[in-house]
């Protein structure tokens, strides 16, 4: 089962999310055959969060992944998201033929309810890294659609998916993650 996780940060948490920086690499290296894609938003230089696609067994151990994180438990993170996720692309982020530098790099998260939306993948997929429906936890529900993208900006960025079908459509400044 795939599953998408965005811890957000606390504000200023920068200093201590920095000095547990090498724990947290530790801990994603435990799943690296696991994981999807990886990486960090921002504003600015300022990380905002951690973005984490991972493929495991069943609700139970996302919830560990997700909860048992280093700096999750000691309080850089303000909240989680966590759900179930279709990867539609059918490969990580590592296959992306665009590789992990240049450009622009989003995390679009579009929040729906009600009809799904955008389940089929956009036909220009040049910049798509990931991408794919959020689902309640029985995989029955459509619940909003996530994608990391290049982009020239986030209004391109924001134009992946139609946004008079979610709630609300976030767009964070996101990289590769994992150790450089």
């Amino acid at each position: 089962m795939e599953f998408f996780c965005y811890h957000r940060d606390r504000p200023d948490s920068m200093k201590r999310r920095d000095e547990l920086l090498e724990e947290h690499w530790a801990y994603m290296d435990r799943y690296a055959e696991q994981l999807i894609a990886r990486g960090p938003t921002f504003v600015g230089e300022i990380a905002t969060g951690s973005v984490h696609m991972v493929d495991l067994p069943d609700a139970a151990a996302a919830r560990a992944f997700a909860f048992d994180e280093p700096n999750y438990q000691d309080g850089v993170y303000r909240d989680v998201l966590l759900r179930r996720w279709h990867n539609a692309l059918g490969r990580t982020m590592w296959d992306f033929p665009g590789g992990r530098s240049g450009g622009n790099r989003y995390l679009v998260l579009g929040l729906g309810s009600g009809e799904a939306a955008d389940l089929a993948v956009p036909e220009d997929q040049e910049g798509l890294i990931a991408y794919g429906p959020l689902l309640s936890d029985d995989g029955d529900r459509w619940l909003g659609t996530v994608a990391l993208l290049c982009a020239p900006d986030p209004d391109a960025a924001r134009a992946v998916l139609t946004s008079d079908r979610y709630a609300d459509i976030e767009v964070h400044d996101w990289e590769f993650g994992g150790r450089r």
